[in-house]
């Protein structure tokens, strides 16, 4: 790597912090199974006076749950023969019993294409498991299951669902005993000030006093449902609703964690002498399933104006989160970049994170000498069907 690269980081994240991008940020960069860049910048809040970001502060992933802790969760699960792609969402959850829903398969909502709407504010009339199972399965689809790619949070509540079904643990307990823990990922899970009551909100566990707080980064003040800042509680609506732990968001976690994870990751499923996936199955899951989306198996790839900026590999995967949360990893160029930010704090009209998403990814590709810097661009269509030979005259 380039020996300005830290240098180069530093300043890039410090003017997108001075026009706004957010009030603290955490970035981790790794290469060849060694840090790069470890870095805290900024505080866990809009105010001076707040406690300062460091690697271990714990953001709220947002959509990063879908990949980090649901995916995992579902390819452990693949992987001892509980769950089958091609099997039915309705085999699982026998409560997704509207017609139209009753040959979706797990392949599709993890991939994005299964009918389901983007999102609906379910929060401001239902809590609860069961009550947004019956949500999901009344509200009509918006396209046939399979015709194209609408990025759905429904997608994920289902698949976090299916895995509490399939394991017989609640899917903080599932990721906790089965993930973290195995990885030694200590700022990694669900309601970090502690349990939430079932079928209660995630409001249950907010104690304005909790020591914990000052190690966790601010995410917005709320006055549409909750009305307090939201510090330590997740910030997506419907997550909250659903006692905090859900499929689709939820997961807190910090920069030193998620660098941990993507690691596992890039050495093909091992970590610290632990296993806890094969490199088939992280090869299958992380690749693009269609050439109509960039979509994998819950994952995505890099595509046109994507957050992974101009260089990372056709071959990479990552995600990003509603909050200002993003992991990429390239397996050609054995990298991976952890940006933990908290962008929706004060406002989320506020959008320099996207830029500074792509100033990231672009630099740290950049400062790899060892390989070539390929400007990305998307594979080619297949080749036309070759037609059969014509039959001799007279045949039949």
């Amino acid at each position: 790597m380039a020996s300005d690269l830290n240098a180069r980081l530093d300043s890039i994240v410090k003017v997108a912090m001075a026009q706004g991008a957010a009030p603290g940020v955490a970035l981790a960069v790794g290469r060849y199974g060694r840090l790069v860049h470890l870095k805290a910048y900024g505080h866990i809040d809009n105010t001076p006076d707040s406690p300062p970001v460091t690697d271990s502060t714990m953001f709220d992933m947002a959509s990063l749950t879908k990949v980090v802790a649901t995916t995992t969760a579902m390819m452990i699960l693949e992987e001892e023969g509980k769950v089958n792609l091609d099997s039915t969402v309705h085999s699982y959850l026998p409560e997704l019993n509207d017609s139209a829903k009753s040959k979706i398969t797990l392949r599709q909502i993890l991939t994005h294409n299964a009918g389901f709407e983007a999102f609906a504010a379910l929060w401001r009339d239902h809590k609860g498991r069961a009550d947004y199972l019956t949500q999901i399965n009344t509200r009509p689809l918006v396209y046939n299951p399979g015709d194209t790619t609408i990025y759905s949070d429904w997608d994920f509540i289902l698949a976090g669902l299916i895995v509490e079904r399939v394991s017989g643990m609640t899917l903080d307990q599932f990721t906790l005993t089965r993930i973290w823990q195995r990885l030694g990922m200590r700022d990694t899970g669900f309601n970090p000030l502690g349990p939430v009551p079932a079928d209660s909100t995630c409001v249950a566990a907010f104690k304005p006093d909790h020591p914990a707080l000052a190690r966790i980064a601010v995410t917005e003040m709320d006055t549409a449902y909750r009305h307090i800042k939201i510090h330590g509680i997740v910030h997506d609506e419907n997550a909250c609703a659903l006692g905090g732990v859900a499929g689709h968001a939820g997961l807190f976690s910090s920069a030193r964690d998620a660098a941990v994870f993507s690691q596992m990751m890039l050495n093909g499923g091992e970590y610290n002498e632990v296993r806890l996936l094969q490199p088939t199955t992280i090869a299958h899951w992380t690749a693009r399933q269609s050439i109509k989306s960039s979509r994998a198996l819950g994952w995505d790839t890099p595509s046109d104006n994507s957050s992974a900026g101009h260089y990372f590999s056709f071959r990479s995967f990552g995600h990003t989160g509603f909050t200002g949360t993003s992991i990429w990893i390239d397996p050609e160029r054995s990298v991976f970049v952890v940006l933990l930010t908290n962008r929706v704090n004060p406002t989320r009209a506020n959008l320099r994170h996207e830029a500074l998403r792509r100033d990231i990814a672009d630099a740290v590709q950049a400062a790899i000498q060892d390989a070539p810097l390929i400007e990305w661009r998307p594979p080619p269509p297949p080749p036309p069907p070759t037609p059969p030979p014509n039959p001799p005259p007279g045949a039949r």
